[in-house]
């Protein structure tokens, strides 16, 4: 068969380099498989592999220029970590990518009418879709939005958790805004502009909110972060038992242009804990300031962590004080602390109202007040948590 501008584009794919992993798709494989075929195979062998082909890209939302320009803008490439850790590209490296570009917007434009002129077939065939793009422009649009929108998965999600030295999305994260939260607005206010300094690249300080279970410190904290995710911040969660792993992670991260906050929930080591030295090495500065890019943000019921035993307050030790001093002086470390206490009355049932509003109850302010506040007494005192408990049992009949 004679030459025809799609071989000789297929044997080109074969020499990409910034892009190659395209090759090892189940899609372009097929397809330069498909097009091995038409050029040098029996029909049987075309139909088999035109078949896979178009099964690959159905899979894949059956548009091929789409399938082209969402991974050439997920790729984890050379090229792109170059990018992303500020190392400098050569002039071929430049070259190579445009040329590359390039050519995978002229695979983009394949249709399936053109390669079902090549085959010498007269029945039903598949199709697929086509539109025309602009690979280098978004590509180049990618790359500007780094420190905003990120890259690959996060670009993709906005929450992590950890496991095994790797950060794994979370693919339903809590979307707690901070306008769905009431009361406590000075306290969540100082978290906020400390994660506004964290997105503008400004000095931020490590956050303990600590206080009375059931205030909003969690919700305050992924609210705060939901704020500025357009700006680039991601939230990273960590278990307690996890905290040997931040300086892992923190490697991983700390010339990323986006911004991290690593988020501890309900902090709190018993005697003896050797966790307890690895947070404290870390907020002293010996990792976190490694990390301009990344904030650890904490909650603990407890104001010193520490959970302290009679027989260690009584003690043996000959120097006790310095050992309780110890103990005591780890929250000192954060740079911001914030007390989330238990609401007095007033705020409590102004939570209430506020949630009432929210979820449009109607009921007479008294007869509101006066059941939240007997719901208070049966779950373990006045709450934002309680107030939500109690708001969203009346708001499906139960009282």
């Amino acid at each position: 068969m004679r030459s025809n501008p799609v071989f000789d584009l297929n044997r080109q794919l074969n020499a990409l380099s910034v892009f190659r992993s395209i090759l090892e798709t189940d899609t372009v494989s097929n397809l330069q498989k498909l097009l091995h075929a038409v050029e040098k195979s029996s029909l049987d062998e075309q139909l088999l592999y035109y078949g896979a082909f178009s099964k690959a890209l159905y899979e894949s939302g059956g548009n091929l220029s789409r399938f082209v320009l969402d991974f050439v803008l997920n790729d984890e490439n050379f090229y792109l970590e170059s990018k992303i850790h500020n190392r400098k590209t050569t002039i071929s490296m430049e070259k190579c990518l445009m040329e590359e570009l390039a050519l995978l917007q002229r695979l983009s434009r394949i249709s399936s009418a053109r390669i079902q002129e090549l085959i010498d077939y007269d029945l039903f065939l598949p199709g697929w879709d086509t539109e025309e793009i602009d690979l280098a422009g978004a590509y180049g649009a990618m790359l500007e939005a780094l420190p905003y929108s990120g890259h690959g998965i996060f670009a993709r999600y906005r929450a992590f958790k950890v496991r095994d030295g790797r950060l794994i999305p979370i693919k339903n994260p809590d979307m707690q805004t901070l306008d769905q939260l009431y009361g406590y607005s000075r306290e969540r206010n100082q978290v906020l502009e400390n994660t506004r300094a964290l997105a503008e690249g400004k000095p931020a300080s490590n956050v303990l909110l600590y206080g009375d279970a059931g205030t909003g410190k969690s919700s305050t904290i992924k609210a705060c972060a939901n704020a500025f995710y357009d700006w680039g911040v991601r939230l990273v969660e960590f278990d307690k038992r996890q905290l040997r792993e931040i300086p892992v992670i923190m490697e991983q991260l700390f010339d990323n242009p986006l911004k991290f906050i690593f988020y501890i929930d309900d902090l709190s080591f018993g005697q003896n804990d050797d966790d307890f030295g690895s947070l404290k090495g870390i907020l002293e500065g010996n990792v976190a300031d490694y990390s301009k890019n990344i904030a650890i943000y904490a909650t603990s019921n407890r104001r010193h962590l520490v959970r302290e035993s009679m027989e260690a307050r009584a003690g043996d030790d000959l120097h006790l004080n310095d050992t309780l001093q110890e103990t005591m002086s780890l929250s000192a470390r954060f740079g911001l602390t914030i007390t989330f206490s238990k609401p007095e009355k007033d705020l409590y049932l102004s939570i209430v109202k506020s949630l009432a509003a929210e979820y449009g109850i109607e009921m007479a302010e008294d007869e509101l007040f006066k059941r939240a506040e007997a719901f208070a007494i049966r779950a373990n005192g006045r709450s934002p948590r309680t107030a939500k408990q109690f708001i969203r049992l009346v708001s499906i009949g139960i009282k």
